[in-house]
């Protein structure tokens, strides 16, 4: 583990000023401390990078490819401030073997480790819940797990209201075959994001995705009798 790597309170700092002042004018006079924090905020995603790497593999180069800009796509948003007021970042992981990818974003008061299926396609969608109605234990088994309860909590994501069409309304795994999404995010205190641990506590949250995510690997890289489908 690479100690010492440590997020300083002005990288957060930072985008409390950005948030009063988002606008290319102010953005453009402070850039040299822009850089300054964009820089703290790279080496801290190359370290976790390096550490992630050794359990997993990743398709990202490096920190600084991991690190999203910070200039907004206003092109088709009601909201036309130029900059996001977050850091923000994400790994992904490599081949089709290996489904997911983690996040990172971090801001004052809103920070979190997020992993998960943001939107997936009709035909993934299909095919988890398929492999819910068939055995559902085996994913309970994981959401339930002491390790899973401590870091995240609950799975979230958005859900219908109704049944999914083709799935009995009374089937026993209701409550899963409802989700649309399918995330986990643990959120992080001002306090912890600055502290030497982070990096850490950031890289143990990644390793707490794993289980998740190599279920519905296995599931999305198979077919209902569990024949590949690579």
């Amino acid at each position: 583990m690479e100690n010492q790597i440590i997020i300083p309170e002005s990288a957060l700092d930072f985008l409390l000023q950005l948030k009063q002042n988002n606008n290319k004018p102010w953005f453009e006079a402070n850039k040299p401390q822009y850089l300054i924090e964009l820089n703290h905020i790279e080496t801290f995603a190359g370290a976790l990078l390096r550490e992630l790497s050794k359990t997993d593999v990743l398709e990202n180069q490096s920190g600084k490819k991991s690190v999203y800009r910070i200039y907004r796509d206003i092109r088709f948003s009601k909201d036309k401030t130029p900059f996001k007021i977050f850091w923000g970042g994400s790994y992904t992981r490599a081949t089709a073997a290996r489904r997911g990818g983690y996040y990172f974003h971090l801001e004052k008061g809103n920070s979190f480790f997020a992993g998960g299926f943001w939107g997936p396609n009709a035909a993934d969608l299909k095919r988890i819940r398929s492999e819910f109605a068939h055995d559902h234990e085996s994913f309970r088994k994981i959401l339930n797990s002491k390790t899973f309860k401590n870091t995240f909590g609950v799975l979230q994501g958005e859900q219908l209201k109704t049944s999914p069409k083709g799935f009995d309304a009374d089937h026993e795994a209701i409550d899963l075959l409802r989700f649309k999404q399918f995330l986990i995010i643990k959120r992080f205190t001002d306090e912890e994001v600055l502290s030497p641990l982070f990096l850490e506590q950031a890289l143990e949250t990644c390793k707490n995705m794993r289980p998740f995510f190599d279920y519905m690997s296995e599931v999305l890289s198979t077919d209902i009798n569990g024949a590949s489908v690579l």
